[in-house]
């Protein structure tokens, strides 16, 4: 194309990402790069974000390929926390795992499994304090296990049973547990964010000593939600972890399509000067350090940490979901971080405090309570029975603290219209 001043001007293109790997292909991660574990320095909890502009760039790893804990990150837990850290693991995804199995069955409509992120919030809530907020994405049902929530009200807000206390109001695995500070999920992506530092503002405008932590997809970040948060965040230092969860994957689209072939997702941190750190998400020890570091600082009044755990969604998106139309089947075997769980096993074995009988003997008991806790939850009621059963009348209910003349008055006549046709 030649302009009014005769240069010669190629024509203007965009850049679509586009995935490394597509059905089909031969996968190899050879490309990824990660220091090595324990290679990366500890700031103090009150360096200045200036001075740490290299982490989001890096990774902060922990456990080395043979099991053992090394660096400055290493947070030298006792041998019960890291079996707690384990037990809270493996109980998530063998709960996964029977749900996934119960929507296969047409017990309830949906679920959704977090195979192979279970580090990110099971070891993120063992270095949180019981009583701070958690206000999480819908892939951390590992919180409410680490907190001992029971799984029976899990299991029955996902088949929206007559012992569901959300009364079939959210979708399945968007669960709400206030005492056991987890705020509810939504499936607008992103609120939470925003949400979650409004709740660490109030918390120190109180004088309180409670912190918030927040976890979103990496899809997420590209949110205008994500962004006005971080803003209130860094202006106001809000005593607030934000969590993003790299897990290369959105429903159907790759990390590219936020942003992630340019930078890291920790990076978006340095243009609010918040601390941002770059951790190892399928590293419990890791997980556990920056989530620790992170809530001294808040708790500390130096202001919101971004952390983004780099991990990898293991199996689909969601039950709705087919990955094998967009990834390759064995995509996820390749991936080069392994396995969280396996890899606190061999930690723990590596300290002789651990071996494969007794693994094999948590994972048999860890079975049969999820299995007694899912028996226990279908007597009330699964979705292809007799789930629903909260009455016509709770559409009215749980929005004013005290119902309105108005409401109470199409109550009343719906009840009647009801009556009359024998409804």
């Amino acid at each position: 194309m030649v302009d009014e001043a005769g240069r010669n001007l190629r024509p203007l293109t965009l850049h679509v990402p586009e995935p490394k790997y597509r059905p089909g292909d031969t996968v190899s991660f050879d490309d990824m790069v990660f220091p090595a574990a324990g290679s990366v320095a500890r700031p103090p909890v009150d360096a200045d974000p200036a001075t740490m502009r290299d982490l989001p760039y890096t990774l902060i790893r922990v456990l080395d390929a043979d099991g053992s804990a090394v660096g400055e990150w290493n947070p030298r837990l006792s041998t019960d926390r890291l079996l707690r850290i384990l037990r809270g693991m493996m109980l998530t995804r063998i709960y996964d795992d029977r749900m996934f199995r119960a929507q296969r069955q047409g017990k309830t409509s949906f679920y959704m499994k977090c195979t192979g992120e279970e580090a990110v919030a099971v070891a993120a809530a063992e270095a949180l304090d019981r009583d701070d907020m958690c206000f999480p994405s819908y892939r951390q049902q590992g919180l409410l296990i680490a907190r001992d929530w029971s799984l029976v009200d899990m299991m029955c807000q996902v088949y929206s049973n007559a012992g569901d206390r959300l009364k079939g109001r959210q979708l399945p695995i968007m669960y709400s547990a206030k005492d056991a500070g987890f705020f509810s999920v939504s499936g607008n992506l992103g609120t939470q964010y925003p949400q979650a530092v409004g709740w660490a503002m109030a918390s120190a405008a109180k004088g309180d000593t409670r912190i918030a932590a927040s976890w979103v997809g990496e899809g997420t970040t590209a949110e205008g939600d994500f962004h006005a948060a971080c803003t209130f965040a860094s202006v106001f230092r809000a005593p607030v972890i934000l969590n993003i969860v790299n897990n290369q994957w959105a429903i159907s689209s790759f990390a590219g399509f936020a942003g992630g072939e340019s930078t890291t997702f920790a990076a978006r941190g340095l243009g609010y000067g918040i601390a941002a750190l770059r951790v190892d998400g399928n590293d419990p020890l890791a997980v556990y350090a920056a989530t620790e570091w992170a809530a001294e600082r808040a708790r500390t009044n130096h202001g919101a940490t971004l952390i983004e755990h780099f991990t990898y969604r293991v199996e689909a998106h969601s039950t709705s979901d087919d990955p094998g139309a967009y990834r390759p089947a064995d995509e996820a075997l390749h991936f080069p971080l392994g396995d969280p769980i396996a890899r606190l096993k061999t930690h723990l074995i590596a300290l002789g405090e651990w071996d494969d009988a007794r693994h094999d003997a948590l994972r048999t008991e860890l079975v049969a309570q999820v299995r007694d806790a899912g028996r226990e939850a279908e007597k009330q009621g699964v979705l292809s029975g007799t789930a629903f059963n909260h009455g016509f009348e709770t559409i009215f209910e749980d929005v004013f603290e005290t119902m309105p003349q108005h409401l109470k008055e199409q109550s009343d006549w719906m009840a009647e219209e009801r009556r009359v046709a024998g409804v």
